[in-house]
């Protein structure tokens, strides 16, 4: 009735009797099915106009070649081939346009190359990569490649892909001398017969990026030893650990060999040694033991031998006592305070340094503390050598050549990462071959020539503050030194005459350069280093009508254009068995699954390419649902 306040009927509810859930059910299985067929339809749909596109004929008949890049002209101090056109400077016009401008090369394929690589502007020089292997190593995950956690595959990229970018040449060969005079790189390249030939490459810039060897602390029979720095270094620990363990399930094996064959001694704690232990640990835990006897499993030992008071020195206190702690819980023995004296093929001796209290004739304790060492053989078949770094031996011949060179591990450069000695503006380093100079003594007479304004030989503080302002350009990592320029201007004027004499400048300069760090030989420091110097080459070369029209050498080009270097630490990271450290800026992050899966996603985004991070995703996939590949190859 109209008008009426009667509230209208509850909704009735749908009994859901067994043919409607049926029928439900069959309704979105049969949408499921549907959409995923019409994906798969999609997907090779797609796969297939891919490969119509892919597999189209080209026609090469006509490829153009200069008779120069067929028949190099002999020249230099050797009567070497000299390498003046490159077999691809003819292709197409771009080519030909590349081909005039300045020559770019650079040698090595590590990080500082990628580096450069990446950010260089394409069409702004003639590049030309140098390097002994085809491909880029994404070298932190090498310990994983290892033990097989992922697949060597996954870590390398072509540098003729990523040489594509910047439309560049590469030259598979080794840099082995260095003309400076005439500008020209001396090369040897390897036949297919084993044979080796030497040529010329003339460059306008050379960017050295070589990367380092591995220290050898004067210890015999490193020859024993396995390194890893390379994808052959990771291939061969795979093939020696899992072959020690197939060997050790063997009846026939004494159980002093068996217990021989499963010890894995690594020399040195750095993040390298760290990481290979923990990931050999992994493998023993989630693989070995499933798969091989138990008493193989059982007979495992794991030593990390360290010269230092902690592993992972270069973290924060926390971090290193956090992993040492976690390695004693998991039984993997650290040995701090220890030197390798010498390594066989069946053994590792060290001597270890301890502390004892001194005690008197009657045998009670005097107060006083007393060093001794004391020798040690560890039988092992599989030493790792990770202990520091050295000069590659081009950089000894680079080094050797420059007179003012007297860095024993690397090359001095200056701080917009040019060679110090070098023709100004010509030859720069990067990355592990070299380090950004510290000494601000040797520019003294610059420093103070610059500052003393009113010539009186003496540095008032006004002049003082000009003379800091031109250190923090000159060697930027001096900046956090020179915060309290008053307190250091007032602490070495000595005779309070409220100015600097020559003998206190030097004396202020020799004691600020001894506080300066060098930078770490890391990864991280050689990638921007090598972004650095893609920017500032590009500016220098769009800048290059300018600074002649201002009658400025593009050789000096750096001081003007672009500022010096400075480094940005990001964090230092390391894996210790599923589980992760990380330490940045005094902030330290130690877990469990949650720090290993950011470690990982560091990691996975540091990848040059695409490709490499969808490889490198399936591997960890592949890991965790199937285990690792336990197959010697």
């Amino acid at each position: 009735m109209a008008g009426s306040n009667t509230p209208p009927p509850p909704p009735t509810r749908r009994r859901l009797t067994p043919l409607y859930v049926t029928y439900t059910l069959a309704k979105y299985t049969a949408f499921l099915v549907g959409s995923t067929g019409v994906g798969l339809i999609l997907i090779g749909a797609g796969v297939f106009v891919h490969d119509a596109f892919t597999y189209s004929e080209k026609h090469l008949d006509r490829v153009p070649v200069s008779p120069l890049a067929l028949s190099p002209k002999l020249g230099g101090p050797k009567g070497l081939p000299v390498m003046e056109v490159g077999l691809e400077d003819e292709e197409n016009e771009e080519s030909v346009k590349l081909a005039s401008k300045p020559k770019l090369v650079i040698v090595g394929g590590g990080w500082g190359a990628v580096g450069v690589l990446q950010t260089l502007n394409p069409g702004d020089y003639h590049v030309t990569v140098i390097a002994p292997e085809t491909f880029s190593t994404f070298t932190p995950l090498l310990p994983s490649a290892a033990v097989g956690t992922v697949q060597v595959r996954s870590l390398v990229e072509p540098l003729r892909k990523i040489i594509a970018r910047v439309r560049g040449h590469f030259l598979n060969g080794y840099a082995v001398d260095l003309i400076m005079g005439e500008q020209l790189l001396e090369v040897e390249t390897v036949q297919t017969d084993g044979s080796r030939k030497r040529l010329y490459v003339p460059y306008d810039k050379l960017i050295i990026a070589v990367g380092s060897v591995s220290s050898t602390h004067g210890v015999p029979g490193l020859e024993h030893c396995f390194q890893l720095k390379t994808i052959a270094d990771a291939r061969n620990i795979r093939r020696r650990i899992l072959d020690n363990f197939e060997i050790a399930s063997l009846p026939t094996t004494t159980p002093e060999e068996r217990k021989r064959l499963l010890t894995f001694v690594i020399c040195g704690g750095g993040p390298t040694g760290v990481e290979t232990a923990a990931e050999i640990f992994d493998l023993c835990q989630e693989d070995i033991v499933h798969y091989f006897p138990k008493i193989c499993r059982k007979e495992v030992n794991i030593f990390i031998i360290q010269s230092r008071d902690h592993i992972l020195n270069t973290y924060s206190e926390d971090i290193s006592k956090y992993a040492e702690s976690r390695f004693n819980r998991d039984g993997i023995h650290v040995i701090v305070n220890a030197r390798v004296k010498e390594v066989w093929q069946d053994r590792v001796t060290y001597s270890i340094s301890e502390e004892s209290k001194e005690k008197d004739k009657d045998g009670k304790e005097t107060g006083k503390t007393k060093r001794s060492t004391r020798e040690t053989t560890v039988p092992s078949n599989f030493v790792l050598w990770s202990t520091g770094i050295a000069m590659n031996p081009f950089t000894r011949r680079v080094s050797d050549l420059l007179p003012n060179q007297v860095h024993k591990k690397a090359i001095e450069v200056d701080a917009h990462l040019r060679v110090v000695g070098a023709p100004l503006g010509t030859v720069y380093a990067l990355g592990d071959a070299a380090t950004i100079e510290t000494s601000v003594v040797v520019h003294i007479l610059e420093l103070v020539d610059a500052a003393d304004k009113n010539k009186d030989g003496k540095i008032d503080y006004n002049e003082w503050q000009h003379m800091v302002a031109q250190i923090k350009r000159k060697i930027p990592m001096a900046a956090p030194h020179l915060e309290k320029v008053r307190d250091l201007f007032e602490r070495y004027d000595i005779d309070h005459d409220d100015s600097l004499t020559l003998n206190e400048v030097a004396t202020l300069l020799a004691e600020l350069g001894n506080k300066i760090t060098s930078l770490p030989a890391t990864a991280q420091v050689a990638s921007q280093q090598g972004k650095y110097l893609g920017r500032k080459l590009s500016k220098i070369a769009r800048k290059e009508s300018v600074l002649a029209a201002n009658g400025i050498d593009t050789d000096v080009g750096d001081d003007v254009i672009a500022k010096p270097f400075h480094y940005r630490h990001l964090g230092s990271l390391a894996y210790i068995g599923n589980a992760a450290v990380f330490d940045y800026d005094g902030l330290s992050l130690m877990g469990g699954l949650a720090a290993m899966y950011a470690w990982r996603s560091i990691y996975w985004s540091e990848q040059v390419s695409s490709r490499t991070r969808a490889l490198l995703m399936f591997d960890w996939v592949i890991r965790g649902i199937w285990g690792r590949d336990l197959s010697n190859i």
